[in-house]
């Protein structure tokens, strides 16, 4: 230990001899450590911001959804049949472990109304509170969200998007007004924070957020079809039509029996088991947990919905997962791009050093055939030359760290990129540094070792 400590002090006392020339020789490996350390942090703040984008697009949910119905061998598409409940969804958040939030969703496609102005908002969603939980969208722009006691009583209230505020309110603060739903009046209370497009490239501003209970029971009333309901209430309402004697004219399809009227079906509505809804929205807590959550539900659901072995499911579970791990692995790919070019100089660094190192072996030739002539064995020379090209990589590595990470500050206060602080990419690269010490230190140490005593002494 004595024997390297001593080593270590003379490899030092050495490069002191000439501090410009080492500053000058460390300088490639000084550049290519801070390019390691700052590509590292810029791709793993990259990283974590598009984790966080991708979560808040909805790309980290589980959607559960309604089974599909058929008969006479005639298929009507998912959600077809009425299975999934509001108790689902209490027993999903209840039972699984790997869930973080769940949230039941009512859907409606119609007009929303404010004064002369009017918009069919592309999402109009009766839930619960924890939608704003489960869609990462807890930061509102204006105003404050609805309560779980607005959804237990029905309350005639809702949340915009900034699609609606602009087309509505022409920008103005909805907060306080009332909007009309199917000639139901909501107050607006609180205006969602934007969040631009999702990965389809529909606009997610462009959506009414209310108490799912009011929206199934005031609104909807029935399993959303995928026409606008506005639309076909106005199209069968018999005082909007203009001229009711055109039907003797061909130019619709006549129906075999009789249509209930609107009067008809609310004095003798159909029996309903159990009240239902349209999906289930659903936040694992990481989206490692993604498979476990998934896998959890499955056996839950089946055991609330009396499913045996081998029987058809009743509902489907969709995610997101194959779109979140490729806009990961192209990060991934990304970083280790950038990674590369940044080890091109430590590579670049440490054949610099080698170049110093031989010339440094040629100027001491003498020193190295005096100390071999009081005893020094070939192995103390290499010893030397080796700790030598090491420290100097280390000294190099130890400066490369402090400017990668002031590099990387500067990034973040100037442009405005993310970063993140990589430990791992420190530790690296100080371990690159004493090997690249040792590789490109190695041959000049061993040329040094291997010289002729007498013919170092004579060496002019």
């Amino acid at each position: 230990m004595k024997k390297w400590y001593r080593t270590v002090i003379m490899a030092v006392q050495a490069l002191m001899r000439n501090v410009l020339r080492s500053g000058l020789t460390t300088l490639g490996i000084i550049i290519g450590v801070a390019a390691v350390i700052a590509m590292m942090e810029i791709g793993q703040g990259s990283s974590s911001a598009i984790q966080k984008t991708i979560s808040s697009m909805g790309a980290n949910n589980l959607l559960v959804q309604p089974g599909t119905a058929s008969s006479g061998g005639v298929t009507f598409g998912s959600g077809s049949v009425i299975t999934l409940t509001p108790q689902d969804g209490d027993a999903i958040l209840r039972e699984c472990t790997a869930v973080r939030a769940v949230a039941p969703v009512v859907r409606a496609r119609t007009q929303v109304v404010y004064g002369n102005k009017n918009w069919v908002p592309l999402y109009i969603y009766g839930t619960t509170p924890s939608f704003l939980q489960v869609r990462d969208w807890n930061d509102l722009a204006e105003g404050e969200p609805f309560s779980d006691r607005d959804v237990r009583n029905m309350g005639r209230v809702c949340l915009i998007g900034q699609t609606l505020v602009r087309e509505l309110f022409q920008g103005q603060s909805p907060v306080g007004k009332e909007i009309r739903i199917q000639n139901v009046g909501f107050k607006v209370i609180g205006v969602l924070s934007a969040k631009g497009a999702n990965m389809m490239g529909l606009d997610q501003d462009d959506i009414v957020l209310a108490p799912w209970t009011t929206i199934k029971f005031r609104v909807a009333g029935q399993t959303l079809s995928n026409v606008n309901q506005s639309a076909a209430t106005s199209s069968t309402d018999p005082t909007q039509q203009v001229n009711t004697l055109s039907t003797i004219y061909p130019g619709s399809a006549q129906s075999t029996y009789p249509t209930v009227s609107a009067t008809q079906n609310a004095d003798t509505p159909l029996p309903v088991r159990f009240t239902n809804v349209d999906q289930i929205l659903v936040a694992a807590d990481s989206p490692e947990d993604i498979p476990i959550a998934i896998r959890q539900m499955t056996q839950l659901l089946h055991e609330r919905h009396h499913i045996r072995a081998g029987q058809p499911d009743d509902f489907n579970v969709r995610d997101m997962a194959e779109m979140t791990k490729a806009l990961s692995s192209t990060t991934s790919l990304m970083t280790r791009l950038l990674l590369a070019v940044a080890l091109i100089s430590l590579v670049v660094g440490g054949v610099g050093i080698m170049n110093i190192m031989l010339v440094s072996v040629t100027e001491r030739t003498r020193e190295i055939g005096l100390r071999m002539a009081v005893g020094a064995r070939p192995r103390d020379i290499l010893r030397q030359f080796l700790v030598e090209a090491v420290v100097l990589c280390l000294l190099g590595g130890a400066a490369g760290v402090l400017m990668g990470w002031v590099c990387s500050w500067m990034v973040q206060t100037f442009l405005h990129w993310p970063t993140e602080t990589s430990w791992l990419a420190v530790l690296a690269a100080v371990a690159v540094s004493a090997a690249v010490g040792i590789s490109f230190g190695y041959y000049p140490a061993w040329k040094a070792s291997k010289l002729d005593p007498i013919e170092a002494l004579r060496y002019e």
